[in-house]
């Protein structure tokens, strides 16, 4: 009775530490909340314990977005009304993940296509596999903000 005891305790605190320590998701998952409609993201996002953090409503265009249980991340789904311009928007905080995910994306076969700034002056680089699109922001020097992720649909 003591060991099924103990290994329900160790079971439980293996299971709480995984969901308090940061979510990494693969390109894979956001593939995948790319296709689901918005309920099925809000669904999905608080099965996952992120907690709703905005709305914001544009011209043609709903955001969402959800924030990691330890505050270290944040993921928003962009509905437009023609669905043109559909994605998948991941903020992270380290050097550490955006050197993993540029990695992971150029061996899954994407290709460097394009650099730029966005109109914040943010640097991006645009990778294309076929006809499927990331592109990776990355902070001005010295500046708080996170690492971004758009995995378009």
């Amino acid at each position: 009775m003591k060991k099924t005891i103990s290994l329900l305790v160790l079971l439980f605190c293996i299971t709480l530490s995984i969901q308090l320590s940061a979510q990494t998701f693969t390109l894979e998952q956001f593939a995948a909340f790319n296709k689901l409609g918005m309920a099925d993201f809000k669904k999905e996002m608080k099965s996952l314990n992120y907690r709703f953090y905005d709305k914001t409503e544009g011209l043609g265009f709903v955001l969402s977005e959800y924030e990691s249980p330890d505050y270290q991340s944040k993921i928003g789904k962009f509905e437009y009304e023609d669905h043109s311009e559909d994605r998948i928007e991941y903020e992270f905080k380290t050097k550490k993940e955006y050197d993993q995910y540029v990695k992971t994306i150029l061996n899954s076969g994407y290709k460097e296509t394009e650099k730029g700034k966005t109109i914040t002056k943010e640097s991006y680089v645009d990778y294309y596999k076929n006809k499927e699109h990331i592109r990776l922001v990355t902070p001005k020097a010295g500046d708080k903000n996170p690492y971004t992720i758009l995995v378009f649909k």
